[in-house]
This record gives structure tokens, C-alpha cells and sequence, in this order.
């Protein structure tokens, strides 16, 4: 294993880190809501609690949450930092079942990695603990057995 030490950017990880943490923190002090992910999008899907009469609603948060996570890359791309080029390196069937056993991982966890990593852990939750420590390393484990045994190239 090699590093691209060239590709290697510490200090825009830093920023988007950051601002991962801020946006976090504001939807929990502001609302009392956990920035995570999987369950903000999937109480957007039609049966879900429409919220409190005159709040703007469940879906009102929701959606400008989503809204604003689609608006980013946009907005990182007409800005003055270039942005890498965007490679799959894999077939679109991988994907696919990458995607569906994700979201097969959220609703047996759960709870996605943003909201067990990134908030659980902050709320100091053996929950989220757990379940980022499974996260991982089911991840490491996939990667191994992708690349080291099954030879798909990564």
C-alpha cells in the first residue's frame, strides 16, 4: 500500500470535519435532532411524522438538510478550489449492492455512521460506540476480502 502524498489534503479533511461537527452540533442545540443521515432522509419518504402544526413540520428540517447536502458539491465546484476528478473504478452491479446492503446495515444498526460516528460518539452513547467499532471494522473486513481474496480491484 502506497500513499498519494500529492492527493493528500490535510487541511480541507480539517475544514469539512469541522463543519461536519458545527452543522452537527446546530441541529442538536437548535432542535434537539441527531445530524444523522439515514434517518432524516428516510422520514422524508411518504408515511412519516408530519411534526407539529405550524413548525414547519418533520419534513420542513428534513428536507432543507438534504437540500443542503445536494447544494454542497455544487457549491465546492464553482468555488476558487479545485475540485479532484470523480472516478469509479468499479461496475455499476457493485455499486448497486454496495448501496443496498448500506442501507440493509442502517436499518439492522440502527442508525447510519453519521449519526452513531459523528453523534453518538460526541453524546458519549456505548450504542454509538458499538456500532461505529462494528462499522469499521465490517469495512476493513469487505475491503480485505475484496481485494485480498476475491481480487476486485478497489
Amino acid at each position: 500500500m502506497t500513499i498519494d502524498w500529492p492527493a493528500f489534503t490535510p487541511g480541507s479533511a480539517l475544514i469539512g470535519g469541522l463543519l461536519i461537527g458545527f452543522a452537527a452540533a446546530f441541529l442538536v442545540l437548535s432542535i434537539g435532532r441527531i445530524a444523522g443521515i439515514s434517518g432524516i432522509l428516510g422520514n422524508l419518504l411518504p408515511g412519516a411524522p408530519a411534526g407539529r402544526p405550524g413548525s414547519g413540520g418533520e419534513r420542513g428540517w428534513r428536507l432543507a438538510f438534504v437540500l443542503g447536502l445536494l447544494a454542497a458539491p455544487g457549491l465546492a465546484a464553482v468555488s476558487a478550489v479545485p475540485m479532484p476528478p470523480v472516478e469509479t473504478l468499479v461496475d455499476w452491479p457493485w455499486l448497486v449492492a454496495a448501496g443496498l446492503l448500506v442501507g440493509l446495515g442502517t436499518r439492522i444498526g440502527s442508525g447510519c455512521t453519521s449519526g452513531h460516528g459523528v453523534c453518538g460518539i460526541a453524546r458519549g452513547s456505548l450504542r454509538g460506540l458499538i456500532a461505529t467499532l462494528t462499522f469499521m471494522a465490517f469495512g476493513i473486513a469487505t475491503v480485505f476480502v475484496l481485494e485480498h481474496l476475491l481480487r476486485v480491484p478497489a
